[in-house]
């Protein structure tokens, strides 16, 4: 018996260690071409292709100084940072008062209007740029930021919905009623009671949708024209049109735009098997 136990231990502790060889090999992987990228930043046009190692020699700060001045980055990132903090603020708010209804109140036509943001989840995003344009144009929102900002909360809308509302649906209503007895009304109870319990949903719906608001492109392709007001990966682009091939201050550029959601993203992951746990799988 003690023969058995030795060998299955042993094959036990192969396996473990080729699953995590591979998965350490994925993530050399995935993080090379990041740290390939954020050395490149601080070398110059003439050693960046000569000077192979990832550390280089000389760390040139100026390459950042002059893609954040030149190139424009100071005002590309500070529309992005209010882009994405106002997209998830509105989303976060339209979307818990939208499943908090769905979840407690009853109206004529509730499921007809919850299963229409549902399907609403199945339609490509592309797919309805065209009429989304249209759109614009006739409220006369193109190139304006609540034209860019409106229609990301409305991308975000039907998952945020869905996951809230499953959230709040195993939330006791004996912990509503109660509130109620003490003279809460219906807001004070989404404000003050559900969405402190609902941290872990809502942290979810705010690390994805700040990644997806971070990293978009096509939509301020189509509807911003004014640099003052493109985020930082439209700009991004402009800069890589105009130095195309000065490769340290594009790098370096790229950096600025990767940088800081990696670091949300690093602070904030936890989160996401938390939230997941918690509420998208009491579903």
């Amino acid at each position: 018996m003690q023969f058995k136990y030795n060998k299955y231990a042993v094959k036990d502790l192969l396996k473990g260690f080729g699953s995590h060889a591979v998965l350490i090999l994925v993530s050399i992987t995935c993080l090379f071409p990041l740290a390939w990228m954020f050395c490149s930043s601080f070398k110059t046009q003439q050693t960046i292709f000569r000077d192979m190692s990832l550390i280089p020699k000389e760390f040139h700060w100026e390459n950042f100084a002059i893609a954040w001045t030149r190139g424009g980055f100071g005002v590309y990132f500070l529309n992005s940072v209010f882009y994405t903090v106002a997209v998830i603020s509105g989303l976060i708010v339209i979307a818990s008062l939208a499943a908090y209804a769905f979840s407690r109140l009853e109206f004529r036509g509730k499921g007809i209007i919850y299963s229409t943001f549902l399907a609403a989840m199945m339609i490509p995003i592309p797919g309805a740029f065209v009429a989304l344009y249209i759109l614009l144009i006739k409220l006369g929102l193109v190139n304006t930021r609540l034209g860019y900002i409106l229609p990301q909360i409305s991308i975000g809308l039907s998952l945020a919905i869905y996951i809230l509302k499953t959230f709040f649906d195993e939330i006791p209503k004996e912990i509503e009623d109660a509130a109620m007895v003490d003279g809460c009304s219906t807001i004070g109870i989404w404000w003050h009671i559900v969405l402190p319990l609902a941290k872990p949903a809502i942290a979810v719906i705010a690390i994805f949708n700040t990644l997806a608001v971070w990293n978009e492109y096509i939509l301020a392709m189509i509807i911003l024209q004014d640099k003052a007001k493109m985020p930082l990966q439209r700009g991004l682009m402009i800069f890589q049109g105009a130095h195309f091939t000065e490769y340290s201050l594009l790098m370096a550029g790229i950096t600025i735009t990767v940088i800081p959601i990696i670091i949300v993203y690093l602070f904030m992951q936890r989160y996401i098997i938390q939230g997941i746990a918690a509420g998208v799988a009491k579903g």
